[in-house]
């Protein structure tokens, strides 16, 4: 490894673009020079041995710059981060450039072993690890303090003197995607293997999870048809229908997890090591030692952060609460009015307005949704949690209480409190109904449009002149800066998480809420998809092996559809008619019977095995070799004693 980093070249022949870095305008030539320099220079100087050239328009050169790698390169540095690849026997393994010639499909004039996702993830590593020796500060920037070893680029952003990095685009490629995804309409598996190595692994595990969940739908959607059509009025026979969604809720989970790992391990990122994680870019605190590393990096003190956590961010989470009740009794008074107005005038204007109050209940939750977001980033981000994962639980934490507080409460409260099962029907369809339009609208159609009418407008003022190739990687470049930024996974996970609520808490009351949920998730793959491919930047590929938290929330949400089910049943006629004399013994025996379907839930939840039995095998041999191989390398280094 060593040696194979000291007669790597810098200089390249075929320069490859794979990443561009934007500099802010008037950025001083002295720290353009050494950001270069740093860039460039050999892995042992304390550089990260890639290759960067400016990008040269009609205007001369601006500050922006494409950064590439050699293919050896490349193949050192998937090492480094620990690409695991298929081996010609067909398992999967940790890549080595000394055993490179095992791995599948390798050849040494095969630039393609690596997808474009897996070079460019790689680039983004090397150019976050990039860091300060002996610099105390960004040169020509005195105000940019840095010291021996904090990230360069991290100090760049947070300075404003980098203002963005991003990976291009793949014209030729993205193209065949495009088609193949969603280029035609079809009945059929997304290409999740194609979306993995032109996104990477997080985007296309979301695929896949919208993929199952959507397939997962149709049973209840199936089932749901005949109770809406033949038992619109008949709340009786929706207790089997409930029973059911118990049972669904819990499987289709467990299910996930095993599809999960099958996926995860085919794609290698199963058999992954974690890194060790770095502070994030907006961490700040005393200049400290890390006991762990022992390098330099800030400290701040847990004590502080707790305080600002239990005496600011708490309190105004429960703020937001209770103004978001204050909200939902408002919106009961405007339904109270409406039914009023309807029993005054009995006209088809009269019972239209019926749903207004639900229609403007839903758009006011998505607008204070929304907001509420924006706040919640800002306060976990004014915590200061030093890890990028706890600072990502703590967020996901706060909106998803305030979330689900914001849609079902009202949910909640009409039906075990008002116990008005026709109001709570109406509810769930039109918060459902309006929630979706206004998600397809807002995170799809909007920016596609805004998106096209800008690239319309560039093309109008690029230079017309198509035969020069600089040019026209210069168009591409100067477009794709201009695109929105794509945030993540977790606007779309959220989605579904309230999805899955409207179906799975209250879906026996309103059986179609299944089939709408169907027929958005259809839509959403093609909206999805085509936002990913037209309207945002192309996002570096992150490896991961689950859907991390989100896979906690929906299990939990489903323990919550089990009692909220279980009231319901309860509450039927039905069932109410089954015991006349006390209500007592019908509270005792519904609370029996959801303690004895919570431990159905979780004895099916240990039973059902989160790996297939063959990964299962797979990953205890590999595991039993690479003990039998340190076993052997402790043997060779006491036979040297």
């Amino acid at each position: 490894m060593l040696e194979s980093w000291s007669f790597l070249d810098t200089v390249e022949s075929n320069f490859r673009p794979l990443v561009v870095i934007e500099l802010a305008k008037g950025t001083k030539e002295e720290t353009i020079e050494w950001l270069t320099k740093r860039i460039v220079d050999k892995k042992a100087d304390g550089g990260a041995q890639l290759l960067i050239k400016p990008l040269v328009t009609e205007n001369g050169v601006e500050n922006i710059y494409l950064v590439g790698a050699s293919h050896l390169r490349l193949l050192l540095g998937a090492e480094t981060v620990g690409l695991v690849k298929e081996c010609s026997d067909h398992s999967m393994r940790t890549f080595t450039y000394s055993s490179r010639k095992t791995f599948k499909h390798f050849a040494d004039d095969n630039h393609n072993f690596l997808t474009m996702a897996e070079c460019q993830y790689i680039i983004k590593h090397e150019l976050e690890n990039l860091r300060a020796k002996d610099e105390k500060m960004i040169p020509g920037y005195p105000q940019a303090k840095l010291y021996p070893g904090k990230s360069i680029v991290r100090r760049l952003l947070t300075s404003g003197i980098l203002v963005q990095i991003f990976p291009l685009h793949d014209g030729e490629e993205l193209k065949k995607l495009s088609h193949s995804w969603y280029g035609q309409v079809k009945v059929g598996y997304q290409p999740l293997d194609d979306i993995r190595c032109y996104f990477g692994e997080t985007i296309a595990l979301y695929f896949g999870f919208l993929e199952y969940f959507t397939f997962a739908l149709i049973p209840m959607a199936v089932i749901g048809i005949p109770y809406y059509v033949f038992a619109w009025e008949d709340y009786d026979k929706y207790v089997m229908f409930a029973t059911f969604n118990l049972l669904w809720s819990t499987v289709i989970l467990e299910v996930w997890k095993r599809i999960c790992a099958i996926l995860t391990y085919r794609w290698g990122t199963l058999l992954m090591k974690r890194q060790f994680e770095e502070p994030r870019p907006g961490f700040h605190g005393v200049l400290g030692i890390n006991p762990v590393t022992g390098r330099e990096e800030p400290v701040y003190s847990s004590i502080k952060r707790q305080l600002r956590i239990y005496l600011v961010s708490l309190p105004f989470v429960c703020l937001c609460l209770y103004f978001s009740l204050y909200v939902m009794m408002i919106y009961f008074d405007l339904e109270q009015w409406a039914l009023d107005y309807h029993k005054e005038n009995e006209s088809n204007f009269s019972s239209l307005m019926l749903y207004v109050p639900s229609i403007i209940y839903a758009i006011v939750i998505e607008i204070m949704n929304r907001i509420y977001r924006y706040a919640a980033e800002f306060l976990t981000s004014w915590e200061n949690h030093r890890l990028e994962s706890s600072y990502q639980n703590h967020l996901i934490l706060k909106v998803l209480v305030f979330n689900f507080l914001n849609c079902f409460a009202s949910l909640f409260y009409i039906a075990f409190v008002l116990f008005d099962m026709k109001l709570l029907r109406q509810s769930l369809a039109t918060l459902l109904i309006t929630s979706q339009i206004l998600n397809q609208f807002a995170e799809s159609l909007l920016p596609y449009w805004l998106q096209k009418r800008y690239n319309r407008r560039m093309k109008k003022n690029m230079c017309s002149k198509k035969t020069d190739t600089d040019l026209s990687l210069a168009e591409q470049v100067n477009m794709e800066k201009e695109m929105g930024t794509y945030l993540g996974t977790f606007d779309d996970y959220l989605e579904l998480f309230l999805q899955f609520g409207y179906v799975s808490l209250f879906s026996c009351v309103y059986p179609l809420a299944a089939v709408f949920a169907v027929l958005n998730n259809i839509t959403e793959i093609y909206s999805d998809a085509l936002k990913m491919c037209r309207v945002y930047k192309r996002p570096f590929a992150e490896p991961t092996a689950n859907i991390g938290v989100w896979q906690l929330a929906f299990e939990t949400m489903s323990v919550i559809s089990v009692v909220t089910n279980c009231i319901l049943i309860g509450m039927s006629p039905q069932v109410d008619a089954l015991f006349p004399d006390s209500k007592v013994d019908l509270v005792l025996t519904v609370a029996l019977v959801e303690h004895l379907l919570l431990a159905i839930k979780f004895i099916m939840a240990f039973v059902i095995p989160d790996k297939p039995r063959d990964i299962q095998v797979k990953l205890a041999k590999l595991e039993f070799e690479s003990l039998e191989a340190l076993k052997q390398q402790v043997r060779a280094f006491q036979m040297q004693l």
